[in-house]
């Protein structure tokens, strides 16, 4: 290169993921069958009247111009709805809802949105490491806060408090957890709202999991106060198997969502017209489709805890999500010797627990991601291994 990369980039690492899928590539061009069970994208097609709505509406010659940013009426509408009905959070559809080509890329809008330089924000210790690495592009300083099995992997707002806040804007939370499958509670969401208020912290709650394995299906924007102190992310990647479509809204006051909006537009275009009238569609999913795509997840499950079972690893039967949570077995020093044993003795790539942060040391996550029958084969090869 004739010039040098910006010194953000000294910080900023090439994510896991696309380093392990490289690795695992060449492992499979080498003839190597690697059974992933690491990744947490769906493998499972959306509903077939989303897939005929692409089908029509990217037939019509007039659907392939450039698209509004504030996206489709239609869509923005139709996930309004899902907010009443599975949460009883009455959006407006002009002002509170806005599509994102994905609620990963929406963290980084948020991120640039709100966060100058040398601001601090509190990210959970594990979470998502989008969340740090995206307020590290913006500039800001990163403040992990502990979440930890004894704990339930919710916060302890007491310790977080007994740190200078008064140079943070953002606070990120995600439940139902991703890594560690912790249910979202109405006492945790208030917890985290009352500190909110007290600190002057907006607070970004991610929540793409909540249909999945998960009977109490909540947002942090249905408790009094929230609309105030909170946005709330949300995808269709997981819920409604749309991973690779990049669907994803931010919900919230209307003025945090047109300060976002003056972010994006400057970053990004509307989603492809036959995309977002399929979302649109997509919304429309019979409780039915959900229920058959939870029974499908159940029995995944099952296959997940004899795994974890058979490799002696502790794990809380009570978690929801597309994941499974549990420690590393004990001969083990670190997540990562454990997962890289495993893919080079049985070619079965799971998580580290490590890349979610120091207190995900020690654990490893299995994505649902994965047909039951390669479950069942990734299982005979661990039991096989010994």
């Amino acid at each position: 290169m004739i010039i040098k990369p910006a010194k953000t980039l000294e910080e900023t690492k090439e994510y896991y993921f696309s380093i392990k899928l490289k690795e695992i590539k060449k492992m499979q061009e080498q003839g190597i069958d690697v059974i992933n069970v690491g990744i947490g994208s769906p493998d499972l097609p959306p509903s077939d009247n989303t897939i005929r709505k692409l089908i029509e509406s990217a037939s019509n010659p007039t659907t392939h111009g450039y698209q509004s940013y504030v996206g489709l009426k239609e869509f923005r509408k139709g996930f309004a709805d899902k907010y009443l009905s599975l949460y009883g959070v009455d959006l407006n559809v002009d002002t509170e809802v806005l599509p994102l080509l994905g609620s990963k890329e929406g963290i980084m809008h948020i991120s640039l949105t709100f966060l100058d330089p040398d601001d601090e924000v509190l990210v959970p210790n594990p979470g998502y490491p989008t969340y740090a690495s995206a307020c590290k592009i913006a500039k800001a300083k990163v403040i992990t806060y502990n979440l930890i099995e004894k704990n339930n992997y919710y916060p302890d707002f007491e310790e977080i408090e007994k740190q200078d806040l008064s140079k943070v804007k953002l606070m990120f939370l995600n439940y139902p957890n991703m890594p560690t499958g912790a249910p979202a509670t109405e006492e945790v969401f208030k917890k985290y709202i009352a500190f909110a208020h007290k600190h002057k912290i907006l607070l970004v709650h991610d929540n793409p999991y909540s249909s999945i394995l998960n009977h109490n299906q909540l947002s942090i924007l249905a408790y009094p106060g929230a609309m105030e102190v909170a946005i709330e992310l949300n995808s269709m990647s997981k819920s409604h198997n749309m991973a690779g479509w990049r669907v994803g809204l931010v919900v919230g006051a209307a003025d945090y969502i047109q300060s976002i909006l003056k972010i994006k537009s400057n970053i990004d275009s509307g989603h492809f017209l036959p995309i977002q009238l399929a979302a649109a569609e997509a919304c429309n999913n019979t409780p039915e489709w959900h229920a058959n795509q939870n029974r499908i997840y159940g029995k995944r499950r099952e296959v997940v805890r004899q795994i974890l079972e058979y490799i002696g690893s502790d794990y809380d039967k009570e978690q929801v999500g597309m994941f499974m949570w549990g420690r590393i077995p004990s001969r083990f020093k670190k997540s990562e010797d454990f997962t890289e044993y495993y893919l080079h003795k049985t070619h079965v790539f799971m998580t580290p627990g490590f890349i979610f942060g120091s207190n995900g040391e020690g654990y490893l996550r299995i994505s649902l991601c994965t047909s039951e029958e390669r479950l069942k084969e990734a299982l005979e090869r661990i039991k096989n291994d010994g």
